[in-house]
């Protein structure tokens, strides 16, 4: 059974690199198996076809994203007792390990099901949906949370701030391949920590780092 499993995981990974690389239509059965050393028939005992391979290899990654999330602000929140002063803490450490990748951010697999979405069937293109709108619901709970303790200096919907972390990350992740500076993407992190540390402090208080 853990040979099974490992051999899942191995074309998911697989898939999900030549994915981010050059497309979903460029990546071939083909070239899946020969990577993973397996046969067709082995593939598709794990797969059915392409879209259920989009399927599970988007599920993953939103998986090790979520999970990824919970841990950097699970820290904040260990961290500190103000709601604003913990997604601050969360923002740099998520800065952090942006910085940390060897070689740049290698993509955003929502993005990539974006730009070619005729190439997915509906609930492939339904499961992208929901996983972003997720992820916008998990930024403006938090942002809310803050609200309720730091009145936002200007009036602002907190769904298009929650949302701009996302737009902040992918655009970043673009402009840094496009420019070849990996860098690009920790600095945005931290220009919208800056962003979200403006909106809510209050000058008459103490310094929030």
């Amino acid at each position: 059974m853990r040979k099974g499993t490992d051999t899942r995981e191995r074309i998911l990974q697989i898939a999900e690199a030549s994915v981010l690389a050059k497309g979903f239509g460029a990546t071939s059965i083909d070239e899946i198996i020969a990577e993973a050393g397996i046969t067709k028939s082995g593939f598709f005992y794990h797969f059915k076809d392409k879209n259920e391979l989009a399927r599970e290899m988007l599920k993953r990654y939103v998986a090790t994203n979520d999970q990824l999330f919970d841990e950097i602000f699970s820290r904040g929140r260990q961290l500190s007792d103000d709601p604003l002063q913990a997604f601050l803490i969360g923002l740099k450490l998520l800065a952090e390990v942006m910085a940390d990748l060897p070689s740049g951010h290698p993509g955003c697999l929502i993005a990539s099901i974006c730009y070619q979405e005729r190439l997915f069937d509906r609930e492939v293109r339904d499961l992208n949906a929901r996983s972003v709108e997720a992820w916008n619901a998990r930024f403006t709970a938090i942002l809310e949370e803050i609200a309720a303790v730091h009145p936002p200096r200007e009036p602002v919907d907190l769904r298009d701030v929650a949302d701009m972390l996302s737009c902040v990350v992918d655009g970043a992740i673009i402009m840094a391949k496009a420019l070849n500076d990996p860098r690009r993407l920790e600095r945005q992190v931290l220009a919208f920590r800056t962003f979200v540390k403006l909106i809510f402090s209050d000058p008459t208080r103490s310094s929030i780092h």
